[in-house]
């Protein structure tokens, strides 16, 4: 019986793609095209290390240099899998579950590795509640997230099973650092490409309980059901470190932005008004302090 492997592995559920031991590309499937945004012709020949994909960890250092799984498998023929965020190429971030196994030449020599990656962001609940927003006009126009209209009725909502239930949620109020200065230099149609790139990362980074919006201008609020004050944390300092390892291009040039970020629990005395007020004076601190910082009370 013939079977076309081919055809399979180029319409899997997950990417894949081959290297040499050198780790230079020798094979991209369409899947990989997709989650990526790269063709197979933009990077076959070229080391995945070479400002490709770039994988970092939730904490946003990268993997690529001496921490890469996929150089330590081909290193010692070791499985390994891991959860890691890719660089897009249009620069927003993608949360995949990676698994890098070792190639072997007819005599059980290494020669190479593949690996198989997932899509882990959000996907199908994202887009749901996307076309859900879309009809009761609650999406904001340039970043695809929920508007403020939304988020307003989303935290009474909240407030209102906190107090009758004492279900915890918390809230995250996000401030693009010197967005003023990147619309003065660059001109505000690459401010609304920052706006739609970090909204994307956003978008990818949260679970499909969370709500990701946009508050007004630069400014953004996620409210993230269940979650306790560890949980918020890791969540605020996962998505300030990825922002900052995104990036747009602009006339060959790579332009990065960096945001600062309040972060709270909601109370049982809580109210809209409240715990909004109690979150932007966190946000202000942290800009206050430095910028591209986190501070939680």
């Amino acid at each position: 019986m013939d079977i076309d492997y081919r055809s399979l592995i180029e319409n899997i559920f997950d990417g894949l793609y081959l290297v040499d031991k050198y780790r230079t590309i020798i094979y991209w499937n369409r899947v990989a095209e997709k989650i990526t945004g790269y063709r197979s012709q933009e990077v076959i020949g070229r080391r995945c290390r070479d400002n490709i994909l770039v994988h970092v960890d939730a904490k946003g250092q990268s993997l690529c240099m001496g921490r890469c799984p996929l150089a330590s498998t081909i290193a010692d023929g070791v499985f390994r899998d891991a959860e890691v965020y890719l660089r897009h190429r249009d620069g927003h971030r993608v949360p995949v579950w990676i698994r890098a196994a070792p190639l072997h030449d007819t005599s059980g020599n290494i020669i190479g590795g593949a690996e198989l990656f997932t899509d882990l962001s959000a996907g199908n609940a994202i887009t749901t509640k996307i076309q859900e927003l879309e009809k009761l006009s609650f999406l904001d126009n340039l970043t695809q997230l929920a508007n403020r209209r939304y988020l307003e009725m989303e935290l009474d909502s909240r407030i209102s099973e906190k107090q009758r239930y004492g279900t915890s949620f918390g809230i995250v109020f996000m401030d693009i650092d010197f967005f003023k200065r990147v619309n003065d230099t660059y001109g505000h149609d690459v401010g609304d490409r920052v706006l739609k790139t970090i909204s994307r990362t956003f978008m990818n980074v949260a679970r499909p309980s969370d709500l990701m919006g946009r508050w007004g201008g630069e400014e953004f609020i996620g409210i993230l059901k269940r979650v306790d004050d560890d949980g918020l944390r890791s969540a605020a300092e996962r998505v300030r470190s990825l922002v900052e390892k995104s990036h747009i291009r602009e006339n060959g040039r790579t332009l990065t932005v960096t945001v600062s970020i309040g972060g709270t629990l909601a109370n049982k005395t809580d109210t809209t008004d409240s715990i909004i007020k109690r979150v932007d004076t966190l946000l202000y601190r942290s800009k206050k302090n430095g910028r591209n910082r986190c501070t939680f009370g």
